[in-house]
């Protein structure tokens, strides 16, 4: 098979599937080895840009997803005639920023950090699917642990965690009762956020 009609057969399945998916479940799909999924997946991501397609490849970590070029996105507009989605709330930005920088956490964690109840906050970002649970903690009444998904990378346009400003460049975080997030950490995720924060 030709390396054009492997990559066809990568965008075919990306495509189909809709979400963002692992490099080795499309290596156990095709075929292909994850090495040569890698690296054709590469070749797609730079094909895209530099025939300026309508369509993107992002990655997220070692998930990919194909998209809409953004470049384009005023005549998306027209067609699709999509409601503007509210921005989050200071409470919801608050609490996504100590989650991603401390994940995983818990809600009392949460709790305890903001000084405050974060049940409302953590049930929007649940809903609009930027954090997820993670696994539950091995103590008393083992509550949840919460983190963040692929879609809060997506989102603001990160590849992974370690996109995320350094913490080291913000105040000094103590171990044990860690403050809440700096307003940079805070503006950071603002500045960043983007419409299609629930697909």
């Amino acid at each position: 098979m030709s390396v054009e009609k492997k990559k066809a057969v990568l965008e075919a399945l990306l495509f189909a599937w809709g979400e963002p998916i692992a490099a080795g479940e499309l290596s156990k799909a095709t075929g292909f080895s994850y090495k040569e999924v890698q690296s054709l997946l590469k070749e797609m991501e730079e094909d895209y840009k530099f025939y300026h397609r309508g369509i993107l490849l992002i990655r997220m970590e070692d998930h990919y997803q194909i998209a809409a070029n953004p470049t384009y996105a005023e005549y998306l507009e027209k067609l699709v005639a999509p409601q503007k989605q509210k921005s989050l709330s200071q409470a919801a930005l608050e609490v996504l920023a100590i989650i991603a920088y401390r994940q995983p956490i818990t809600r009392s964690m949460l709790d305890d950090i903001r000084g405050v109840k974060s049940d409302h906050a953590v049930r929007t970002l649940l809903e609009k699917n930027l954090i997820e649970e993670k696994g539950r903690m091995d103590k008393i009444g083992r509550p949840i642990l919460y983190g963040t998904t692929h879609t809060f990378l997506k989102v603001y346009g990160l590849e992974s965690l370690e996109d995320l400003p350094d913490p080291e460049s913000f105040e000094e975080i103590e171990d044990e009762t860690p403050d809440k997030p700096s307003e940079f950490e805070q503006e950071h995720l603002q500045d960043k956020i983007m419409d299609e924060s629930d697909e």
